[in-house]
């Protein structure tokens, strides 16, 4: 399972994306995107395909709203994939929208099987336990999840005000367990739900561990992330 902090929806450089790939099973993996949180926004899925077109992959799209495949074909093309990566968007709506469809079910099963999870903003946000969300307008915390990932999530963590201090605030209070939180730029992997790796197309950008301290109060540790791009 990876975290992104970026990638094709918010980089031009590729970094984030070809360190995800570099991660995948397969020499030449299929790589599936979905696009639920946006709605299935068009002109998201032809950004994902402009971005991994050209890559060493094969590429495609999982719609929803105009859903195409039956049951038996949604799982077989599900579990065919090396890499599942879900777009940004609207966290609770998508996770809504994944258990109608039965895909919660099969993402779990994907896991098991050994696909790469993948995602940016409510893409890194839905396989944990809960996570930090404006799904509702305000920034808040949002108890829901695929729970893959032990703990919660909370993304743009640098970039956008309010997030900080009201992600902290979430887990001191006890509304979130402790969790990551990731600046725009990072990517951090996670194997059977345990930190392996932390990365950076930015040199200020940075991976944290929040905790909720003994004296109630959210603290936060950087941990190290090497820099893309760089020997």
């Amino acid at each position: 399972m990876a975290l992104l902090g970026g990638g094709f929806s918010m980089d031009d450089d590729g970094l984030l994306d070809d360190w995800l790939l570099s991660h995948a099973r397969a020499a030449r993996p299929k790589v599936c995107f979905v696009p639920t949180a946006s709605g299935d926004a068009p002109a998201y899925v032809e950004r994902f395909r402009g971005a991994f077109g050209s890559r060493r992959c094969d590429a495609s799209v999982l719609p929803l709203f105009r859903r195409e495949l039956d049951d038996d074909a949604l799982r077989t093309f599900l579990l065919s994939q090396d890499v599942v990566y879900v777009g940004g968007g609207n966290t609770a709506n998508m996770l809504a929208v994944w258990r109608v469809h039965g895909v919660d079910r099969l993402l779990r099963e994907a896991a098991g099987r050994g696909t790469l999870l993948c995602g940016v903003s409510a893409g890194a946000n839905c396989w944990a336990e809960g996570s930090h969300t404006d799904s509702f307008g305000p920034l808040t915390f949002l108890r829901d999840g695929l729970g893959l990932l032990p703990g919660s999530v909370c993304p743009h963590y640098d970039s956008e005000p309010g997030r900080r201090p009201s992600y902290q605030d979430a887990v001191a209070g006890g509304m979130l367990p402790a969790g990551w939180a990731l600046d725009d730029g990072v990517g951090v992997l996670f194997t059977d739900g345990r930190h392996q790796e932390a990365v950076t197309r930015a040199p200020a950008a940075r991976l944290y561990r929040v905790e909720r301290g003994e004296d109630g109060r959210a603290g936060e540790r950087a941990l190290p992330c090497r820099l893309l791009g760089r020997a």
